[in-house]
C-alpha cells in the first residue's frame, strides 16, 4: 500500500470493501508487516481444495480462515473434525480484509473485480485450477507447500497418496473393470478428470469413454440400463442413481461412491483410492471386462443413442 490512502468507489459486497471497512481505512495507512519469517505467511483459503491440503501443510497459525464449503458435509472434502479446527469465511472481501491475511488462496473463478480488490490492499492472491490428474494435483500439493514455507510437508503428503495408490493397485495381470461414475442430473465423469485417472490406477475402464463421452456428459438412466457397465458407481442422492432398476442389472454391480471425492485431489485422493480399492476388491473377476465385453455389446446390443431432449432427461416414470 506504500503508505498512501485507499479510496474505493462503486461498492459492491461481493467485490469491493463494505462502507464499515472503508470507514477503517480512509486515513493513510502504513505497509502491512511482512510475514513471521518462523510462522511464514498468513493465508486465507476460499477454496474447499486448497482448504484441504493447507490444513495438513501448513501450521495451524498460519491458515486463519478456509472456506464455509468446508463446514458443510454436503460441499467439504475434508473430515469434519479436522475442518472444524478452522474458522471459515463466506468469502465476502469485508470478511478476508479483516483477517488481514499475507495470501489469499481461490479458486481460478474468483472474479476480477474482488481480486484487484485484494491486491490493492498489499494481499497476495494465489489461484488454483482445477487438477484434471494425479500429476496436476501433486503440482499443487507441492505449490501450496511452499507457498507456507513448510516443502517437507507438502513432500510427506504426496508420498502419503503415492503409498495410498500403491496399496490400491490391482494385482499385475488383472483386467480392467469396466467402471461408470454417474453423479447427480445423470452427468458423468469423463476423460479429462482426476477421478478417471484414479479408476485407472485402480483397475477400472471408463465406461464413458469407451463410448466417446466426455467430462459433463448427460446419461439417462433408460441408457444406463440399455447398455450397462460392470460396476456402477453412484456419486448423489438423486432418485434415478438409486432407482431400483440399476440393482436388478443381474452382472452389473452397484455402488455408491462419496460425492466428496470426486472433485479435489491432495489428501483427498487417499480416501478416494481407498474407496475404489475396497470396491474393486468386492468384485471378483468378471467373466468378460474391457474389450471383450465391448465386442459383446456391440454385437447383441444396439447402439448408444445418447438423448438431450427435455423429456428423456427427466427419465422414467417410477
Amino acid at each position: 500500500m506504500d503508505g498512501t490512502c485507499v479510496v474505493v468507489g462503486g461498492l459492491v459486497r461481493n467485490y469491493l470493501v463494505s462502507l464499515l471497512v472503508l470507514s477503517q481505512l480512509t486515513g493513510c495507512s502504513s505497509a502491512l508487516p511482512p510475514a513471521d519469517k518462523q510462522r511464514g505467511p498468513s493465508i486465507v483459503s476460499l477454496n474447499p481444495c486448497s482448504d484441504a491440503i493447507l490444513a495438513e501443510v501448513a501450521k495451524p497459525d498460519q491458515l486463519l480462515a478456509i472456506s464455509h464449503y468446508s463446514h458443510d458435509p454436503r460441499a467439504s472434502s475434508m473430515d469434519p473434525a479436522t475442518a472444524r479446527r478452522f474458522a471459515t469465511t463466506s468469502g465476502a472481501a469485508e470478511e478476508v480484509f479483516a483477517l488481514k491475511p499475507d495470501v489469499v488462496v481461490a479458486s481460478s473463478f474468483l472474479p476480477g473485480a474482488t481480486r484487484r480488490a485484494f491486491e490493492r490492499l498489499g494481499i497476495r492472491v494465489v489461484t488454483l485450477n482445477i487438477a484434471h490428474d494425479l500429476a496436476e494435483s501433486e503440482a499443487q500439493v507441492r505449490q501450496l507447500a511452499a507457498l507456507a514455507g513448510r516443502q517437507a510437508q507438502g513432500e510427506a503428503l504426496v508420498a502419503r497418496i503415492e503409498s495410498a495408490l500403491d496399496k490400491a493397485r490391482p494385482e499385475p495381470g488383472s483386467a480392467p473393470v469396466d467402471a461408470l461414475v454417474w453423479q447427480q442430473g445423470g452427468l458423468i465423469a469423463g476423460p479429462g478428470s482426476l477421478i478417471a485417472d484414479l479408476l485407472t490406477r485402480t483397475g477400472f475402464s471408463s465406461h464413458a469413454a469407451a463410448r466417446g463421452l466426455g467430462q459433463g456428459a448427460y446419461l439417462p438412466l433408460e441408457q444406463v440400463l440399455a447398455d450397462p457397465p460392470d460396476v456402477v458407481l453412484a456419486a448423489g442422492g438423486e432418485r434415478a442413481l438409486a432407482h431400483p432398476a440399476l440393482k436388478g442389472l443381474k452382472a452389473t454391480r452397484y455402488e455408491r461412491l462419496d460425492p466428496s471425492l470426486l472433485f479435489c485431489g491432495g489428501p483427498t485422493i487417499v480416501r478416494a483410492v481407498g474407496r475404489l480399492a475396497e470396491v474393486r476388491a468386492g468384485l471378483g473377476a468378471p467373466a468378460l471386462t474391457g474389450p471383450a465385453r465391448a465386442d459383446v455389446g456391440r454385437l447383441g446390443r444396439p447402439p448408444l443413442v445418447l438423448s438431450l431432449s427435455k423429456d428423456t432427461r427427466k427419465g422414467p416414470k417410477t
